[in-house]
């Protein structure tokens, strides 16, 4: 059975995502698959059964760290990993397999990088358009990656037992249906919808009889104040869960509203039906990969500029989506005849 380590990326939705090369690389044959990765990803992989185990990157992101790294690289040579995967394109991220002697050692073409990664790729952008994408034809031979690529949709397993101790914990009335806000983006504020325009979707969704969890770290407690304040029917819940404990309630709600973030990656890759907001970024690189989605975005001229801050200081293309555009979005998924 081959061994492979995957190198992942440093962020939430570039980690769900990556779970569509785990399956790629499952259906292709038997292997083990380990993962090194921010300890913060260890919930989000240990929902997915792909995964054997995470192994965690001891450094924060950014940090370069040559003699850590050269050190755990090895520690795990011991393991005799057939290969590995690096997603990310920086120098530093390809020392780990190298200095574990892992032989075949595959990326694209990034940083300076040459003798690190052995298998080196080029990355045609026009072919492989998706994040996804990308991720997938790393697991796949030269020749195969060079078609289009096809991949499987993400797809995080709750845990039931802990759904439950978080309806005890935070007293989540079970009888009344929720919907999941997650009014973060932590690429920056050019990716947030208003948190007005989600207060007042709030108190449309609460007259309607729904009850709203506010989902996010503690980042998030800033933009999710205004939309709690109030509205008894909110339930202000960032920075008191853990990503794992956030996943887990993401899935018992209707349906879920939110920024381009990690959380919306999460929320795709449980099957929950979603209405994301796209401002700066491209449903066209970092789409939802879900079943049951709605895509608000404006497609100004000046979008999408990538940018974490409006550089023409209006975000037009956020402000300009209306609440009441977005509850008509939500109908399908909350109408009477769809709420069995």
């Amino acid at each position: 059975m081959r061994k492979i380590l995957i190198v992942g990326p440093s962020w939430v939705g570039d980690m769900v995502m990556a779970q569509s090369l785990f399956m790629s690389l499952k259906a292709g044959g038997e292997c083990e698959i380990d993962v090194l990765a921010p300890a913060w990803s260890l919930p989000v992989l240990a929902r997915m059964p792909e995964v054997r185990r995470g192994i965690v990157m001891p450094l924060g992101h950014g940090r370069f760290g040559l003699g850590t790294r050269r050190r755990l690289g090895k520690e795990l040579a011991s393991e005799g990993y057939d290969q590995s995967i690096v997603l990310p394109g920086s120098f530093k991220s390809a020392l780990v397999p190298f200095f574990a002697h892992i032989p075949q050692r595959t990326g694209f073409r990034g940083e300076m990088r040459y003798g690190l990664i052995n298998d080196m790729r080029p990355l045609d952008r026009s072919l492989l358009p998706m994040t996804v994408q990308r991720f997938v034809a790393l697991g796949q031979t030269r020749e195969t990656a060079a078609a289009p690529i096809s991949f499987p949709t993400p797809r995080l397993h709750a845990d039931s037992a802990n759904q439950a101790a978080l309806r005890e914990r935070f007293k989540l009335d079970s009888a009344r249906p929720s919907i999941a806000f997650m009014p973060g983006a932590e690429y920056g504020p050019a990716k947030q919808w208003p948190p007005t325009h989600y207060a007042k979707l709030a108190h449309l969704l609460a007259a309607r009889g729904f009850q709203v969890w506010v989902l996010g770290s503690e980042k998030d407690n800033a933009v999710a104040r205004p939309i709690a304040n109030g509205n008894p029917s909110v339930i202000d819940l960032t920075g008191k869960t853990s990503l794992g404990d956030a996943a887990d309630l993401i899935a018992l709600a209707r349906v879920a509203v939110c920024n381009d973030s990690g959380l919306m990656h999460v929320a795709a890759a449980l099957d929950v039906p979603l209405v994301a907001l796209f401002g700066s970024s491209s449903p066209e690189h970092t789409p939802p990969l879900a079943r049951q989605v709605v895509i608000e975005t404006l497609r100004l001229s000046c979008a999408p500029c990538f940018e974490r801050q409006c550089p023409l200081k209006h975000t037009h293309c956020l402000t300009g989506i209306a609440p009441e555009k977005v509850l008509a979005a939500l109908e399908p998924f909350i109408s009477s005849s769809s709420s069995s």
